[in-house]
Formats: structure tokens, sequence, C-alpha cells
């Protein structure tokens, strides 16, 4: 069976900080989903196992060869896309066979591959690249003309063309819509290798038979997909929060009788200078009584300082298997909206290059905007704002570009509520986990996660208080620690939303009242009333 196995990984950045100490792992055959905290290591991981880097010391085992679709696919748009499947060679000497060339270097490079056009097309139209795959002089196209999932798309192929024993995916879902990440999910599921895939996607996690997480530096495994993993993690979690409790009560226990025995001796030492003051003992033996009494008394002082190290010892143990569950906490009264409450009349919008659209929003509505990719969703937010709703609204964009870089957490936000006190925006701050000196960091050198926490707070704490919030996409590159704090502050939120994403679970999550979809019609109701893979 096909494996990969991490043996003593050691690897440090050139600056010196280091990424792995002695990591130790294997991934079975199957598909392990590999997650973790943003900055844990894990697209480190999956370019030291590709052999992009080279560690310091240890070793990477793995029986076969590799595929690795990167995180970010940068294609030149002027590539043609039998280029980037890497067949062009192959293509251009079956040219030259075909015109009659005898050359041997044309024969060899073609090799067993005489069919490679069918086999390219055949892997174009699994992934759903069917306008591709229709002809074989579709292969000289352009990069250019192809949209950004569509490139994704086609950068896998070129992957599973390689035949592959070892499958790695960084983030493989980024930029998909619905039809293209089912695609996706089955061109996984049908790879009879090893596959480790690095994502967010609750939806791919949750067809995972391994997870593997990644976190302070070493990995854990866990049989079974995402949901399993998180009953597992939730069931350690309670039953590390009850040690914590009975570790905090016997501090507490063991500091109470060391304040009873201190009492304790006090009292024997106010007795004892008292008989000896009134002369009740001879002197000789009054020293002795007090020699003893000093020993007994210390001993059992030591006794009492011993079991309370030991007490907060064990507390200080327990505490370590207590992860950082802090959670946002939204409450915002000015926020509400009542059923009848208007929001939104957007009539008869012309979208550029595209449907007109019509849509009413009454009330708190949760509304999921669902459609392919370049169909128009961020335009229709777009129109939504433009069209003036009726309440105070927000909009999240994509990238997240909201900030002056240069200024605090803290000045971001009060540039949103110029009445509010410096002392009132860092205790609502404190909400959204930004305590202390974390509120003071610049936006500019924040995390994805902070990030996303900082534009939450500017767009929930601006005056007046948003009745509306437009998200668009909103869980692009978020690790899943940072996807449960938007998951927790929308779901505290009492106003309405239109939330455009792919992401099906993080949309059941946050309580989706109405499901939309766009499509070059215009705005309806996905068949069902839910759209593709909702109740798969």
């Amino acid at each position: 069976m096909t494996s990969v196995s991490i043996s003593d990984l050691t690897f440090s950045w050139p600056d010196g900080d280091p990424a792995f100490a002695g990591l130790d792992a294997v991934f079975p055959a199957g598909h392990t989903g590999l997650i973790g905290s943003n900055g844990a290591g894990k697209s480190t991981l999956l370019r030291l196992i590709a052999g992009d880097l080279v560690p310091e010391r240890g070793s990477v085992t793995v029986a076969g060869s590799i595929g690795y679709l990167r995180q970010t696919v940068a294609l030149d748009t002027e590539r043609k896309i039998d280029e980037v499947l890497g067949i062009d060679g192959i293509r251009r000497a079956l040219e030259r066979i075909e015109a009659g060339s005898a050359d041997v270097d044309d024969f060899d490079v073609v090799g067993q591959r005489w069919d490679i056009d069918e086999r390219a097309l055949a892997v174009l139209g699994r992934l759903g690249l069917g306008h591709i795959a229709a002809r074989p002089e579709q292969l000289a196209r352009t990069i250019g003309t192809l949209s950004g999932g569509e490139a994704v798309l086609l950068s896998l192929c070129a992957v599973l063309l390689e035949e592959p024993d070892v499958l790695l995916l960084d983030e493989p879902t980024n930029n998909l819509d619905l039809a293209a990440r089912h695609r996706l999910y089955d061109a996984v599921a049908a790879f009879g290798g090893v596959v480790i895939v690095v994502s967010h996607d609750r939806e791919l996690l949750d067809r995972a038979t391994s997870i593997a997480e990644l976190r302070d530096g070493a990995i854990r495994m866990f049989g079974g997909n995402f949901g399993e993993y998180q009953r597992i993690i939730e069931a350690e979690q309670e039953a590390a929060r009850a040690s914590v409790r009975d570790a905090r009560g016997d501090v507490r226990r063991q500091s109470r009788e060391l304040v009873e025995a201190r009492i304790k001796l006090d009292r024997r030492k106010r007795f004892a200078k008292k008989a000896e003051d009134e002369k009740r003992v001879p002197k000789i033996i009054s020293g002795l009584r007090k020699m003893a009494a000093q020993e007994s008394a210390g001993k059992l002082r030591n006794n009492h300082l011993d079991k309370l190290a030991g007490a907060e010892a064990q507390l200080t143990e327990a505490q370590k298997a207590i992860r950082d569950d802090r959670e946002i906490r939204v409450d915002m009264p000015g926020t509400q909206l009542y059923p009848g409450n208007a929001v939104i009349e957007l009539s008869e919008r012309a979208l550029r290059n595209g449907p007109t659209v019509s849509l009413t929003i009454t009330g708190p509505e949760r509304i999921a905007l669902i459609g392919r990719n370049g169909i128009g969703k961020t335009t229709l937010l777009t129109e939504i704002a433009d069209a003036g709703p009726k309440v105070p609204w927000r909009m999240l964009p994509q990238r997240l570009n909201i900030f002056d870089d240069a200024g605090s957490v803290v000045e971001n936000v009060a540039a949103q509520a110029p009445h509010a006190s410096t002392e009132q925006i860092r205790a609502q701050l404190a909400r959204f986990l930004f305590r202390g000196s974390d509120a003071d960091k610049p936006a500019g050198a924040l995390s994805g996660g902070e990030q996303l926490r900082a534009a939450l707070a500017m767009l929930l704490l601006g005056e007046p208080a948003p009745q509306l919030l437009l998200l668009d996409e909103p869980t692009n590159n978020l690790d899943l620690p940072s996807l449960a704090h938007l998951t927790q502050a929308l779901n505290d939120y009492r106003g309405a939303l239109v939330v455009a994403s792919h992401d099906l679970a993080f949309l059941r999550e946050i309580g989706v009242t109405r499901w939309v979809e766009l499509t070059e019609s215009g705005l309806g109701t996905p068949p069902d009333r839910t759209p593709i893979g909702l109740t798969g």
C-alpha cells in the first residue's frame, strides 16, 4: 500500500524561525484532511513532502510518484491549455509522426501515450471542463480564456494526467463554485492512492477517511472524517474542563487547609508565649517545648505547602489540555430588525454583462446568494448597496481591503465610530478577542484570522449600527478557528444578511432563511429550494 512516512523532520526558515523540529507522521492510503490554524505549517509540510523544500534533518519517504496542486495557481494567460497539461510535447511529436516523421526521438517522446488527446479530454470532461473536452483543437486555447475556477480545475487535470501515486492538494476549492467543488470532490474520491489535502472546506473534509491535526509542531492522526474528529475533540475538551474544575477545587481546598494550619500554629504559639510569660512551667521545659513546637510547625507548614504546590502543578497541567476556545460575543440591540421592517427593494436592475434582477428583503432575513463563478454575485451585492437600502448597512469585500494598514485596530474602528470614546472602543474590541496590546497592532501586521475579526469589528461597531450586512465570500482562506469566530459573530447578529458563498456548511450554520441562485436568467430559488449538494 502506498503511504507517506515522515521521520524526525526538522526545518527552519532562512531567518532561523523554526517550522518543525523532530516531526514524525505516517499518512496512509486513502484521503487525509490536514488541518490546523493559520501559520501552523500545513503548506510548508506539503512543500517538504513534494520536495520543494529540503529539511535540515530527518526524512520524507514516499512510496511512488507525487502530484502536487499548489494553493496559488499562477498561470501565464498566454500559455496554451495543452502546455499547462504538460502534453504539448507529446502532441507535437504525434503530429510529426502522423506527417510521416520516422525520428526515433519523436517515438521516444510519445512512448505508450498514443491516446494522449483522448485521455486528456476524458479527464477534462470528468472535472466539468466539457467545453474544452468537446474537441481536441480546444487544447490549443490560451489560459486567458478561462475563469479562475476553471484554471484551478485545469491545473488539477494536469496533476491527474501524470497518474501519481500520491496527491497533494493545498486549499483546492478556493475560487470554485458549488458545481466545480462537487466535481473536485468526485475526482478526489475516485483517486486510488494517498491524498493529503489542506483545506477549510468542511464538505471536502467530511469526505476524508482520516484527519491529521497539525498543532504545536506535532501531528495527531484521527480515524474517520472531520465530523468524527470534532466529536472526539469535544469529548476530550469536556473531560479536560472537568479536570480543570477538579484541579481548581483541589487548589482551593489546599489553600484553605494551609490557612487553617497557620491559624492553628499561631494559636499554639500564643498559648506557649502566654505560659512562658506567666512562668507556669520551668524555663528549660518551656524551651524544649518551644523547639519541639517549632519543629512540628515547620513540618506541618511544609506539608501543606507541598500539597498546595502539587495541586497548583496539577491545575497547570490540566489547563494545558484546554484549547483556546475563546468566543466572539456580539450583543448589539441597535442592529435588530423586526419581520415587518423594509430593508431593500431592488427592481428590474440590469447587471453589467449579466441578467436583469429584482430582489426584495424584509425583516431579519438571512439570504444565501449562490451561483457559478463569474455569474455576477459580487456585482449584485454592489447593486444592492448602490440601490440605497432603507436601513443602515455595511459591506465586507472579499479582499478585506477596508483598513488603514498603518493604523492600529483601535484607530481603524474609531474612524467608523467617531462618537465613541477610546475606552468604549477597547471594551467592545475585547468582545472580538482584541484585548490589551492586541488592539494596538497595526492593521497591516494582522494575520488572516485577525484581519477578519478586525473587519467584523469595524462593520458592527460603526455608527450607525448596521441592520444589513452584505458579505462577499467571507470564508475564503480562513482557517477553521477563524471560521468558527465568524460563525459565532453572525449567529449573534440581529439584522439582515446577504451572503455570497460557496461554503454550504457555513451557510447552514449561520441559519440561512432563503436560498437565492443567480443564473443567466436572473434570480431564482434553487431546485427543491436548496442548492446542489445541500442535502447530500
